[in-house]
């Protein structure tokens, strides 16, 4: 892989102080294009070693990426985001259809990184039923650091799974 996003320079169109945030979302955008290239089909729905699969840790980027910016507009979750979030390990979407869903709740992502005020990342923010304390920039910052790591585990097991064979 070439050099890091963040080590590039800064992004047009966002905000300096949430510059590490797009530097994020755009490591893991291009972290799964890299995967699906070299991703083997049978090795995507392995749990391996009581680990979660490939295609898990892809599904579950989109889907907690999507969530967790519902709380950071300051909006609570739908009755479609539950049961998206109730499927996501039971349900195994085609590879083409993961991958998909997973770029598109980033570029989703990305846009509301861009049109997020500055002055709104200090405003208080409730995440979930028990309504935990939070705020935008806090919200946004775990978003992006949720993502990266589960990029890296989908990586890590894509690696290790490759290895066996």
């Amino acid at each position: 892989m070439s050099t890091e996003v963040w080590q590039r320079g800064a992004v047009d169109g966002y905000a300096p102080l949430l510059m590490p945030v797009a530097h994020s979302f755009l490591q893991v955008k291009e972290e799964l294009v890299v995967l699906a290239a070299d991703l083997d089909d049978a090795l995507l729905w392995i749990d391996s070693a009581g680990a979660a699969s490939i295609g898990f840790h892809i599904r579950h980027i989109g889907g907690s990426t999507d969530r967790l910016l519902t709380y950071a507009r300051g909006e609570q979750l739908t009755p479609a985001q539950l049961a998206a979030a109730r499927a996501e390990s039971t349900e195994r979407p085609s590879r083409t259809a993961l991958f998909s869903e997973a770029q598109d709740a980033l570029d989703r992502a990305l846009h509301q990184v861009r049109t997020t005020s500055v002055d709104a990342l200090l405003e208080t923010r409730k995440v979930g039923r028990a309504g935990l304390p939070s705020t935008t920039l806090g919200l946004l910052f775990h978003a992006a650091e949720h993502a990266t790591r589960h990029a890296g585990q989908a990586l890590t097991t894509a690696k290790l799974l490759t290895q066996r064979r």
